[in-house]
């Protein structure tokens, strides 16, 4: 059976500001075609597949992963968490270092601490 005729073990949701902007869908919006393409099936294999380990995801610390995507841009990252049977996607971002910055990893707490206050 392929993954056309599977039914996802995740369902996927863009995290949404109160002001109601979604800021991956956003992000992913302003990348070329050939990047959407390989992060959208980067996602829906972490959908499909879950729960996956390295290379694709990466547990980052408690309720927080990344999808790991090769792109033109270089390394790219999504940072979500998962609720239930829900991927939330939080952040995305490309990677220009070894280490996750910082700020990539503060936005990612804070939109998750938001969810959490709901």
């Amino acid at each position: 059976m392929d993954k056309e005729q599977r039914q996802p073990i995740l369902n996927v949701f863009f995290y949404r500001t109160n002001a109601g902007n979604e800021p991956v869908r956003e992000w992913l919006k302003s990348l070329n075609r050939e990047d959407k393409r390989t992060i959208g099936e980067d996602i829906k294999t972490a959908q499909f597949g879950w729960p996956l380990g390295m290379p694709l995801i990466r547990k980052l610390e408690h309720g927080l992963w990344e999808v790991r995507s090769n792109t033109t841009q270089g390394i790219t990252r999504v940072l979500f968490t998962v609720n239930k049977n829900t991927m939330i996607l939080l952040h995305g971002f490309v990677k220009k270092s070894q280490k996750t910055p910082p700020i990539e990893l503060n936005t990612a707490r804070r939109r998750l601490a938001d969810l959490e206050k709901e």
